[in-house]
């Protein structure tokens, strides 16, 4: 029997968004069969900021179980899925000061030929989740990676309309994470699944 795929999901929440996001991604690559790793971006934020905002103390605490992502956990996958809210159309400062402790594991090459694909969150409907999620990809090119869209390639991705990666619009905490966006992770998640076993010769998808 042939190892199974190897996918680590780092990401990025601050009030819990990306949270539900990659846990779904998560736990539809284990049922599928991959091996996976759940790892957060360390919080930058000061403790006074994050208790200024109900949701976001909530979501520390409630991924206090959930450990830090270091470059080890990029390394040892055959694909990786990185999450990040908006920050002014690009990702946020906690994912992107995490890619940029990379630099000794891009220049011996350990970060090239692995399968790459992201996802975001919004408080608006038109607040730069394709932006976030190109640039999020601009990394992925220097690393030497090979990128995974979900593109048009499943019925669902008509009705969420995204072909660059999952999203979900917030709403200032007033649209949880519902079936669409489930549904669009579950497809994104399979896709890197099958392109990195296709890759790698592990699993069947």
């Amino acid at each position: 029997m042939s190892e199974s795929v190897k996918l680590s999901v780092i990401y990025y929440s601050a009030t819990g968004v990306g949270t539900t996001i990659a846990r779904e991604i998560a736990e539809t690559a284990e049922k599928e069969g991959a091996e996976v790793r759940l790892r957060k971006a360390a919080e930058l934020a000061p403790a006074e900021a994050i208790a200024s905002n109900p949701a976001w103390a909530a979501n520390v605490e409630a991924t206090a179980d959930v450990a830090e992502a270091t470059p080890d956990d990029i390394v040892w996958a055959d694909a990786v899925i990185f999450g990040s809210p908006t920050r002014y159309g690009n990702i946020a400062a906690q994912l992107k000061q995490f890619i940029d402790t990379l630099g000794p594991q891009w220049a011996q090459g350990l970060l090239a030929d692995k399968v790459y694909s992201g996802f975001t969150s919004t408080s608006t409907a038109h607040g730069g989740q394709e932006s976030t999620l190109l640039a999020l990809s601009n990394s992925f090119y220097h690393f030497g990676g090979i990128i995974v869209p979900p593109g048009y390639t499943d019925p669902s991705k008509f009705a969420d309309g995204n072909p660059y990666g999952t999203s979900h619009v917030d709403a200032q905490g007033g649209n949880p994470v519902a079936d669409q966006t489930r549904t669009a992770a579950q497809v994104q998640t399979r896709r890197v699944l099958r392109v990195a076993a296709a890759l790698t010769g592990r699993g069947a998808f």
